[in-house]
């Protein structure tokens, strides 16, 4: 599903200053259907190499294939085209639309598929309702963001990432933003749908507790992958149940 090649990234110190190397040579795959954790310190380059395999920015060296394309061969237009169609995103700070309700939220990417794939607006409500539900939601369907606790917010999160049925969902530092029963439940639903759907999931995080629930840990330092390591995801059925006050 994802092939990263050499990937580097540098950027230009200031003046004569010397360039900063922030991801050094990664190579990695990620299979289809794979949970992947991304796991390192302040400055190892995590979300620098989670932009790069979504495609959010390009490469200093060295290239990325998403569900088959080769994201060096798109421009700009290209891959927003992509992103909208088989990618979705869930962000430690959430970042709900705040003059949107939570069903809303969630009815935005579908919003936004091409004409071929975009649903009528009846059926774009019934699949963001029953996302919503999904997540322990139901009854906060026409609250704003303002309204919600982080727990609930980061829930719309999930359900939006979900609408458009996306190949890939990145996820950066889902739980960073909540306490840890709140960032518990939370990853469960997150690890639940994706089970369901068979999506592949890149999280990036500095939790060890959280990355341990993923297929394989990968390990960076010094924007270098230091080494991988396996996981112990959860069996179906072992998350805790949605709980609206969250």
């Amino acid at each position: 599903m994802i092939v990263a090649r050499q990937l580097t990234q540098r950027y230009t110190g200031a003046g004569s200053g010397p360039a900063l190397t922030v991801l050094d040579g990664v190579d990695l795959e990620i299979g289809s259907g794979e949970v992947v954790a991304i796991l390192g310190p302040s400055g190892s380059g995590k979300t620098t190499l989670l932009g790069l395999l979504a495609g959010l920015d390009r490469p200093s060296e060295g290239e990325v294939e998403l569900a088959g394309i080769a994201l060096g061969t798109l421009d700009e237009d290209g891959r927003a085209a992509l992103r909208s169609e088989r990618v979705g995103f869930i962000f430690q700070s959430f970042h709900l639309l705040p003059t949107l309700t939570a069903l809303e939220n969630v009815r935005v990417p579908l919003e936004l598929l091409p004409p071929e794939r975009l649903p009528a607006p009846a059926e774009a409500d019934r699949r963001a309702r029953a996302l919503l539900e999904s997540v322990g939601l139901a009854d906060r369907l026409h609250h704003h963001p303002a309204q919600l606790s982080g727990g609930e917010q980061q829930r719309v999160g999930i359900a939006r990432a979900f609408a458009h049925d996306p190949v890939v969902l990145f996820a950066d530092e889902p739980t960073g933003n909540l306490d840890r029963e709140t960032g518990d439940e939370v990853s469960g639903l997150l690890f639940d749908l994706n089970r369901d759907r068979g999506t592949t999931l890149v999280i990036v995080t500095h939790d060890p507790e959280l990355s341990r629930r993923a297929h394989r840990i990968v390990h960076l330092s010094g924007g270098r992958i230091d080494r991988v390591e396996d996981g112990t995801p959860p069996a179906a059925g072992s998350s805790s149940p949605p709980r609206a006050s969250a």
